[in-house]
Parts: structure tokens; C-alpha cells; sequence
């Protein structure tokens, strides 16, 4: 059985918050999770990617259980807290996946420290241009709500990502609202790094060996796809049928075997 270890590295922003499995001499694999959530998004994943690697979940520095080092948040800030953990844990070279924030974190680190990174798994991750922010700013906040005296922000918080989770799974929005409501107020600023970051300007820094992993019933990312792999034409495309918004804790033996055939026959 491979046993899930958590631990705290002291980094330029504070203590930034890991889970790992596997073992410490394998090829690392560096996990990314989405905004707002916490490394409990691949609490699945981990054990199953740890049985050949060795699997590391971060928390993103101000989610979870991570300092922010009261730094402005940002899409390039994160990805260099990524790496200074990769430091700590004196690995040379990850593979590093990363689910809808976390893979625009991927993609910056792997763009800004190309020789840390060996290959690139972006999950439901977007591509984010001039059209991208200009939509984006004419919508309103994804998971901001309004406190309240009564706590029925709560109910709005789940009721705001019901539609893109899976029916009968109450499990996964009680893992998000958990998460969401301990980044508190700042649970929409992984929305808007996001929005900010001019991927079109970084892309094309990226080389390294790429899958794209495509959440089928993912509204809003799964449509990025086939623009992601028109910048990185070294990437492939593999669908998760079914899979939605949360689609590492919904169906992480999908998501796992596809990290781990990638891995297996990248160069």
C-alpha cells in the first residue's frame, strides 16, 4: 500500500503545504490543483500515480493550507513557489500536471523554468488570450459570494458549482466548499490570475513533451482543447468521457491511468 504523506516546506512566501506518495527516488511528478481548491483534489489520484512515482500535491501559495507570503496573487508568482518547492524537496526535474488553474500554473513553469519541468500534463486547462479576458471580464466573479448573518452564502457557494458536478455526488461540493471557504475572501483570485495571464506571450517558451487531457462534459474548458494543442503542436489529446469540473476527485482512476500511459511513452 503506498502511504500518503503530508508536511510543510519553509519557502520565500512562509509554509507552503505538500501531500506525496511513492518513493522519494522515483521520477517526480508535481501536481497542480484548480482554483479554489487544495492538494484534496488529487487525495485520490496521489496513491495511484505514487505507485510508480513519486507523487506530489501541492497547495498553491494562499490556498489551503499554503502562505501566501503576502505577495499579489499571480499566475508567474505561483509557478515560482512551485519551484522553489521542487528546490526544498531537491528534485531536478518534474513531470508536473495540472487541473484548470493548475494547469496554467503548469504551463508558466514550464515556460519559465523549462529545464525543471520534463513534461506537461494540462487538464481542462484554458487558453487564455485577448478574447479570453475580454469575455471574462463581461462576466460575473465564478465563486464570490456575498457573506450573510444566516449563512445561506454557503447554499449560494455550493449552489454556484452544482451545474458542473456530477449528480449524486454531494461529496464533491462538500470538498469544494470546504476548500472555498477557507481561502475565504480571496476565493476568486485564482479566477483572476487567471484572467490576467497572457498565455499567448508563453507559450510558445514550451517544448517539453504535452498531453491534453480533455473533461468531456467540462463546459468551460473542454472548447480550449483543440486551441491549446494549435500552440503546442508537440500535444496530444485524450478525452475523459463523462468528466466534468472536478474531474480528478470524480473519476481518478480515468485521470491517474491517463498521467501515467502519458508518462510511459513520452520521450
Amino acid at each position: 500500500m503506498t502511504i500518503l504523506r503530508r508536511a510543510f516546506a519553509d519557502l520565500s512566501v512562509g509554509q507552503v503545504h505538500y501531500a506525496a506518495c511513492g518513493d522519494p527516488q522515483a521520477p517526480a511528478v508535481l501536481l497542480l490543483h484548480q482554483s479554489p481548491r487544495s492538494w484534496a483534489e488529487y487525495r485520490d489520484v496521489l496513491p495511484l500515480i505514487g505507485a510508480r512515482c513519486y507523487a506530489i500535491a501541492m497547495d498553491t501559495a494562499g490556498f489551503g493550507d499554503s502562505a501566501d507570503g503576502g505577495v499579489p496573487a499571480s499566475i508567474a508568482q505561483w509557478a515560482r513557489v512551485a519551484c522553489e518547492l521542487l528546490d526544498a524537496l531537491h528534485i531536478g526535474r518534474a513531470d508536473v500536471v495540472g487541473h484548470h488553474t493548475g494547469g496554467v500554473i503548469a504551463l508558466e513553469l514550464a515556460a519559465a523554468f523549462p529545464e525543471r519541468v520534463r513534461s506537461l500534463v494540462l487538464s481542462s486547462t484554458p487558453y487564455t488570450d485577448e478574447a479570453f479576458r475580454r469575455a471574462r471580464a463581461q462576466r460575473p466573479p465564478i465563486d464570490e459570494v456575498a457573506p450573510s448573518e444566516d449563512g445561506s452564502h454557503l447554499a449560494a457557494l455550493w449552489q454556484r458549482r452544482q451545474g458542473f458536478y456530477p449528480p449524486g455526488r454531494p461529496d464533491l461540493l462538500e470538498a469544494f466548499v470546504r476548500d472555498a471557504l477557507k481561502v475565504g475572501h480571496r476565493v476568486e483570485e485564482g479566477h483572476r490570475a487567471v484572467a490576467s495571464y497572457r498565455m499567448e506571450d508563453r507559450i510558445g517558451r514550451v517544448t517539453q513533451a504535452a498531453l491534453i487531457i480533455r473533461a468531456t462534459n467540462d463546459p468551460f474548458a473542454a472548447p480550449h482543447a483543440q486551441e491549446l494543442q494549435h500552440h503546442l503542436p508537440q500535444a496530444r489529446i485524450v478525452d475523459i468521457e463523462g468528466g466534468m469540473v472536478p474531474l480528478p476527485d470524480q473519476m481518478p482512476e480515468a485521470f491517474a491511468r491517463a498521467v501515467l500511459d502519458f508518462l510511459s511513452t513520452r520521450p
